[in-house]
Protein backbone atom coordinates (compact mmCIF):
# COMPACT_ATOMS: atom_id res chain seq x y z
CA UNK A 1 0.00 0.00 0.00
CA UNK A 2 1.57 3.79 -1.07
CA UNK A 3 1.53 6.52 1.01
CA UNK A 4 -1.40 8.15 -0.85
CA UNK A 5 -3.75 5.43 -0.35
CA UNK A 6 -2.83 5.54 3.65
CA UNK A 7 -3.88 9.03 3.76
CA UNK A 8 -6.57 11.23 2.90
CA UNK A 9 -6.92 14.61 1.41
CA UNK A 10 -8.15 17.38 3.33
CA UNK A 11 -8.69 21.07 2.72
CA UNK A 12 -8.71 24.10 5.21
CA UNK A 13 -10.12 27.16 4.36
CA UNK A 14 -8.18 29.87 6.70
CA UNK A 15 -7.78 33.28 6.98
CA UNK A 16 -4.63 35.61 7.25
CA UNK A 17 -3.94 35.52 10.96
CA UNK A 18 -4.32 31.44 10.77
CA UNK A 19 -2.08 31.21 7.91
CA UNK A 20 0.48 32.98 9.35
CA UNK A 21 0.69 30.72 11.89
CA UNK A 22 0.82 27.49 9.82
CA UNK A 23 3.72 29.51 7.83
CA UNK A 24 5.74 29.71 11.57
CA UNK A 25 4.88 26.09 11.73
CA UNK A 26 7.10 25.27 8.62
CA UNK A 27 3.84 24.53 7.27
CA UNK A 28 3.38 21.11 8.93
CA UNK A 29 0.46 21.83 11.81
CA UNK A 30 -2.48 23.69 12.39
CA UNK A 31 -2.17 26.41 15.45
CA UNK A 32 -4.82 25.56 18.47
CA UNK A 33 -7.83 27.07 18.47
CA UNK A 34 -9.12 30.21 20.22
CA UNK A 35 -11.16 29.79 23.23
CA UNK A 36 -14.44 30.36 21.26
CA UNK A 37 -13.42 27.91 19.10
CA UNK A 38 -14.40 24.09 20.38
CA UNK A 39 -14.24 22.52 17.04
CA UNK A 40 -11.46 22.14 14.39
CA UNK A 41 -13.17 22.01 10.64
CA UNK A 42 -11.63 20.40 7.62
CA UNK A 43 -13.19 19.72 4.60
CA UNK A 44 -13.00 17.14 2.61
CA UNK A 45 -14.14 18.80 -1.11
CA UNK A 46 -11.76 21.69 -2.63
CA UNK A 47 -15.20 23.58 -4.00
CA UNK A 48 -16.26 23.46 -0.67
CA UNK A 49 -13.12 24.78 0.65
CA UNK A 50 -12.60 27.38 -1.84
CA UNK A 51 -15.90 28.93 -1.03
CA UNK A 52 -15.96 29.66 2.93
CA UNK A 53 -12.20 31.53 2.19
CA UNK A 54 -14.10 33.08 -0.53
CA UNK A 55 -17.12 33.83 0.87
CA UNK A 56 -15.93 34.41 4.77
CA UNK A 57 -12.55 35.03 5.17
CA UNK A 58 -11.91 37.15 2.27
CA UNK A 59 -14.24 39.69 3.47
CA UNK A 60 -13.75 43.28 5.21
CA UNK A 61 -10.00 44.17 4.15
CA UNK A 62 -8.51 40.59 4.84
CA UNK A 63 -7.97 38.00 2.39
CA UNK A 64 -8.88 34.56 2.30
CA UNK A 65 -6.60 30.59 1.57
CA UNK A 66 -7.29 27.37 0.82
CA UNK A 67 -5.15 24.92 2.45
CA UNK A 68 -4.42 21.19 1.06
CA UNK A 69 -3.23 18.58 3.36
CA UNK A 70 -2.83 14.88 3.56
CA UNK A 71 -4.19 12.65 6.82
CA UNK A 72 -3.31 9.38 7.66
CA UNK A 73 -6.54 7.16 6.91
CA UNK A 74 -6.55 5.05 9.91
CA UNK A 75 -6.42 8.10 12.29
CA UNK A 76 -9.34 9.82 10.17
CA UNK A 77 -11.28 6.70 11.44
CA UNK A 78 -12.35 7.60 14.77
CA UNK A 79 -14.45 10.91 13.71
CA UNK A 80 -17.50 10.78 11.42
CA UNK A 81 -17.95 12.90 8.40
CA UNK A 82 -20.62 15.53 9.04
CA UNK A 83 -22.73 16.81 6.15
CA UNK A 84 -23.90 20.35 6.65
CA UNK A 85 -25.81 21.21 3.36
CA UNK A 86 -24.88 19.51 -0.44
CA UNK A 87 -23.21 16.35 -0.68
CA UNK A 88 -20.64 18.29 -1.55
CA UNK A 89 -20.10 20.05 1.91
CA UNK A 90 -18.88 17.76 4.45
CA UNK A 91 -16.71 18.38 6.65
CA UNK A 92 -15.08 16.62 9.86
CA UNK A 93 -15.55 17.97 13.23
CA UNK A 94 -12.10 17.15 15.25
CA UNK A 95 -12.36 18.60 19.15
CA UNK A 96 -9.94 21.22 19.45
CA UNK A 97 -8.21 19.45 22.47
CA UNK A 98 -7.70 16.57 19.72
CA UNK A 99 -6.26 19.06 17.61
CA UNK A 100 -2.33 18.55 18.79
CA UNK A 101 -2.82 14.65 17.74
CA UNK A 102 -4.08 15.42 14.54
CA UNK A 103 -1.49 17.57 13.42
CA UNK A 104 0.52 14.40 14.50
CA UNK A 105 -1.13 12.47 11.82
CA UNK A 106 -0.53 15.15 8.83
CA UNK A 107 1.47 13.26 6.23
CA UNK A 108 3.96 16.04 4.70
CA UNK A 109 3.39 19.71 4.49
CA UNK A 110 0.59 21.76 4.18
CA UNK A 111 -0.04 23.69 0.79
CA UNK A 112 -1.81 27.11 -0.01
CA UNK A 113 -3.54 26.19 -3.38
CA UNK A 114 -5.53 29.45 -3.07
CA UNK A 115 -5.89 32.93 -2.35
CA UNK A 116 -8.91 35.19 -2.40
CA UNK A 117 -8.73 38.85 -2.58
CA UNK A 118 -11.09 41.00 -0.39
CA UNK A 119 -12.08 43.69 -3.45
CA UNK A 120 -12.02 43.24 -6.80
CA UNK A 121 -9.00 45.58 -6.48
CA UNK A 122 -7.13 43.11 -5.03
CA UNK A 123 -5.02 40.78 -7.05
CA UNK A 124 -4.52 37.76 -5.68
CA UNK A 125 -3.80 35.00 -7.83
CA UNK A 126 -0.93 32.06 -7.58
CA UNK A 127 1.64 34.82 -7.77
CA UNK A 128 0.63 36.65 -4.37
CA UNK A 129 0.56 33.20 -2.68
CA UNK A 130 2.79 32.73 0.29
CA UNK A 131 5.73 30.23 0.16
Amino acid sequence: MTAQQDTTTLYRPTGESELALIRASGYRAFPPRLAWQPIFYPVLFEDYARQIARDWNAREGRRGYVTRFAVQRTYLEHFAVHQVGSSQHQEYWIPATELPVFNQHIVGLIEVIAAYPSSPDDPGGAADMPT
